[in-house]
């Protein structure tokens, strides 16, 4: 098991309102229309991640899990690995319900999107001053 930390922070424009997506972003502003956006000012970027993830994200058989914490409201969200990840985006990590790959996808075939995040959290994460301290694990299976 590979495992990597970092935070994010909260924003007064997140909606968590997109039905298939969710984001956490480097930017540090956010316009209403990034609707999936979770998290800005993100710590850590794709391209940042070290190259053994890069290459084990690459098997549908890696599992991959994000746990999002803002005080004691935590966010777990599962989905996989798949050939076309390349882990290069420089201000994105996307999370999919579907299948699509491109440079900005941490993981495909999640089980949840920002609309499916409890609401709970997504109000704390309106507020510019929490932070949300992120983890994700990549399992080989």
């Amino acid at each position: 098991m590979f495992h990597c930390s970092f935070t994010a922070r909260g924003h007064e424009n997140i909606l968590a309102t997109h039905k298939t997506t969710l984001e956490l972003t480097s930017e540090k502003t956010l316009t209403k229309r990034g609707n999936c956006i979770v998290g800005v000012a993100s710590s850590l970027t794709l391209d940042q991640f070290d190259q053994k993830i890069k290459k084990i994200v690459k098997s549908e058989n890696t599992r991959i899990i994000l746990h999002m914490n803002i005080d004691s409201v935590c966010e777990v969200i599962e989905g996989r690995g798949s050939r076309g990840l390349t882990y290069t985006d420089q201000k994105s990590m996307v999370i999919r319900k579907s299948s699509f790959e491109c440079d900005r996808t941490l993981m495909v075939n999640a089980d949840k999107a920002s609309v499916d995040l409890k609401r709970d959290f997504v109000q704390l994460a309106k507020d510019p001053r929490r932070v949300i301290l992120c983890k994700i694990d990549f399992l080989i299976e």
